[in-house]
């Protein structure tokens, strides 16, 4: 499991672009982004970072970290349990101008993602929930709050055209069993094991690197994990379950 927030330091994954050279040069680049961010972007960043602390600043389902390129970076996953997308594991990217918080930061998905408000580069559109960002105003949490809402019905039902980057996307309107089809796809491509665990994964131009990668855990490596944290197995819970509501009844 991911934490909000996260180890100050992470072992430096490998490029998802494979090449060590590319990887030098994106790190040379980060760098080259840090050191021109100004003392005042680097403060309002950390304190984002801070605040996430706060027991509803982050929401539920949603797990971010700085990236190991850059402090203008944040890498992080979206959980869905429910609605067309239930299932999904979405990685994306949050990275800040070096004006920030003048500006605000761009969230880049990884998958691909079939919604309205993702373009074919995997760029998502704060539009609908934030016209003019104001800074001091509206922050990390606002962004990542919305993120997570795009993705529920309630939300879909009220986005307009006008601010759709995938415009066939937004004939969800016109026949929801299709859309519901694409966003079941989209949720079957984001556990296939080259996309979940980063194997043989193929070079996709225009998207970042992700820091946040996941690996298969061995049973008994996995029964520890449970019994720590007092977890049990899905088809435990349901016995306890229906255990539960025959006594009551």
């Amino acid at each position: 499991m991911f934490s909000p927030l996260g180890p100050p330091s992470l072992p430096r994954s490998k490029s998802l672009f494979g090449s060590k050279t590319v990887h030098q040069r994106s790190t040379s680049s980060s760098q080259t982004l840090d050191s021109a961010a100004s003392q005042k972007t680097r403060a309002a960043i950390s304190f984002e970072y801070a605040s996430l602390r706060h027991k509803s600043h982050c929401p539920l389902g949603i797990y971010v970290i700085p990236s190991t390129e850059s402090l203008l970076m944040w890498d992080g996953v979206l959980f869905i349990h429910q609605g067309y997308y239930a299932d999904s594991v979405l990685k994306f990217r949050l990275t800040f101008p070096q004006n920030y918080p003048d500006r605000p930061p761009v969230v880049q998905f990884i998958n691909d993602v079939f919604h309205p408000l993702v373009s074919a580069q995997g760029v998502f559109n704060l539009a609908p929930q934030i016209r003019v960002w104001r800074p001091n105003q509206h922050h990390v949490f606002d962004v990542l709050h919305f993120v997570k809402a795009a993705f529920k019905r309630d939300v879909l039902d009220k986005i307009e055209e006008s601010d759709c980057y995938n415009k066939e996307a937004y004939r969800y309107h016109d026949s929801t069993a299709s859309f519901a089809s694409l966003a079941t796809q989209t949720s079957s491509l984001s556990q296939t094991p080259s996309t979940l665990y980063d194997k043989d994964q193929p070079p996709m131009p225009n998207k970042p690197s992700h820091s946040l990668r996941f690996s298969k855990l061995k049973s008994q490596t996995l029964q520890e994990e449970r019994a720590r944290y007092g977890l049990q197995t899905w088809e435990a819970e349901t016995t306890t379950g229906k255990k539960e509501q025959s006594e009551l009844a």
